[in-house]
């Protein structure tokens, strides 16, 4: 894995850049031992590791600014990060970089029901903010595996999804405003409370810019009524064919649910195992299929879902009929990675969207993939919007696995831009796709994209190393390759 080599003149000035942040922030916001360095060396992709050479905690956007300020003078990268759950490395640090953390930015600033949106820091939970307002009747719509612990910021940099994604959008159809540092510490504001904004859509160039443009220290998200109704469809299928084929006819139909995600075999049975959420242990496949809305609507598309899981031979159909069996339902699908994660030592998550109506395809060239490889794979999925996660299933202890297992995924990723699909739903680029940005975009795609963050960040101090498989300076920018064919972190410590 390639990551900008450290700079040694940088590292050399460690205690001066200890002193210098020393001055905007206590001595309690800064981390600088070697141990608890330690606790930041990686983020979700536990594969790769660097410690940072120093971890800034601020409290306010004022720190925030002058600490990138401090670093903008003085040439010192910075790596923002929230809770540290991405799945694409991300967060990541540099041995020559502070890592700025944002974990103590934690607080809900306002809830406005009448513009029926909520303010808070980016250290916010996903989670915590459905808790805040559902005693009103209000939820946030997007809803990620992890989002008990991921960070309402880590939401904004990789513009997460999750299992209701499917009709309410990502986090980018859910944002309506941030506070963002920029690296020269100007702090500007996008959006606010209104649906739309003039101009360029900046809001949206900054949700899922994972950590390349600016540090956002202010959020506005958009809150929902809950549905009136929800029931879930627990449908078990004899085939991953016969299951790919109707999340298709679903679509097709015109039926957009709440949320519609798919299980394979494996996945089925570690998910069944750990969290007893009464799952077909029978079933090839699972598709778990919700709606909402006004209970007449509910129980109308219930019936029309029922008749197209029949004719595509479903082995297996229950509907919930209360709220209690519905979040049992859902209580597998939550659990699903953790459960994947006792059936093997370790695990890489894959993340790549393709057409709907490719699913089986590809999901039968995993397979074969997986035999070639001579690795498990366990499927767990968004299916109603091509999102895939396939989890490939090895052993970091075994000599040559995890080359493997970045062979395999790589393979798996140029599958899905092979059918017409991308590299990534909703993970990000990070480290683990930056060098495959090739196979979906030319060189001259990826250039422009770069010109876009030298506008935002010309010295490329921020989160530099992730996304752009060739680093180049802004200034040469379409006539050099400045860095092109070094090899940053050549003996990078994984695992």
């Amino acid at each position: 894995m390639r990551m900008p080599k450290p700079d040694a003149k940088i590292l050399s000035r460690r205690a001066e850049i200890i002193e210098g942040l020393g001055e905007i922030v206590p001595p309690s916001s800064l981390i600088t031992e070697e141990d608890a360095l330690r606790a930041y060396e990686c983020d979700g992709l536990t594969a790769y590791r660097q410690p940072p050479m120093i971890v800034v905690l601020p409290r306010t956007t004022a720190q925030v600014s002058l600490v990138l300020r401090y670093c903008r003078d003085n040439k010192v990268k910075v790596v923002p990060r929230g809770a540290g759950t991405s799945l694409s490395g991300g967060a990541l640090p540099l041995a020559d970089g502070v890592l700025l953390g944002l974990g103590k930015f934690n607080r809900i600033l306002e809830i406005d029901y009448d513009n029926r949106c909520v303010v808070a820091q980016p250290g916010v939970t996903n989670l915590a903010i459905t808790h805040a307002v559902e005693d009103k009747g209000f939820y946030y719509a997007p809803d990620p595996s992890s989002q008990i612990v991921c960070t309402i910021g880590g939401n904004i940099a990789e513009n997460s999804g999750g299992v209701h994604c499917l009709k309410y959008g990502l986090t980018t159809n859910n944002v309506l405003g941030l506070e963002v540092v920029m690296m020269n510490g100007e702090v500007v504001r996008l959006g606010g409370r209104h649906l739309d904004s003039s101009g360029y859509d900046l809001l949206g160039l900054m949700t899922g810019s994972e950590g390349l443009l600016g540090v956002v220290t202010e959020v506005t998200v958009r809150i929902l009524r809950a549905p009136q109704t929800a029931r879930a469809l627990l449908i078990g299928f004899a085939s991953v064919e016969a299951a790919g084929d109707c999340v298709a006819a679903i679509i097709a139909a015109g039926i957009i649910p709440a949320g519609m995600e798919m299980m394979d075999r494996p996945a089925i049975h570690a998910t069944e195992e750990f969290a007893h959420a009464g799952y077909p242990l029978d079933a090839e496949a699972l598709l778990i299929v919700e709606l909402d809305g006004p209970q007449v609507e509910v129980d109308h598309l219930i019936e029309q879902v029922g008749e197209l899981a029949q004719e595509h031979d479903a082995t297996t159909l229950q509907a919930s009929e209360n709220e209690a069996q519905r979040e049992r339902f859902w209580a597998g699908r939550k659990a699903a990675f953790p459960a994947v994660g006792r059936i093997a030592s370790d695990y890489l998550c894959m993340d790549g969207t393709i057409p709907r109506s490719r699913l089986a395809e590809v999901l039968g060239r995993i397979f074969g993939l997986s035999e070639q490889y001579g690795l498990g794979v366990a499927n767990v999925f968004h299916a109603g919007d091509g999102n895939l996660h396939p989890l490939i299933l090895f052993d970091a202890n075994k000599p040559g696995d995890l080359e493997k297992v970045e062979k395999f995924g790589a393979d798996i990723l140029k599958l899905c831009v092979e059918v017409g699909g991308v590299l990534t739903g909703e993970h990000g680029v990070g480290v683990e796709k930056r060098d495959l940005m090739g196979v979906m975009f030319t060189e001259e795609d990826l250039n422009q994209q770069q010109r876009v963050k030298c506008v935002f960040d010309p010295d490329s101090l921020l989160n530099p190393g992730k996304m752009f498989p060739v680093l180049h300076r802004c200034v040469e920018l379409g006539r050099l390759h400045v860095h092109k064919g070094e090899i940053p972190f050549p003996n990078l410590p994984r695992f």
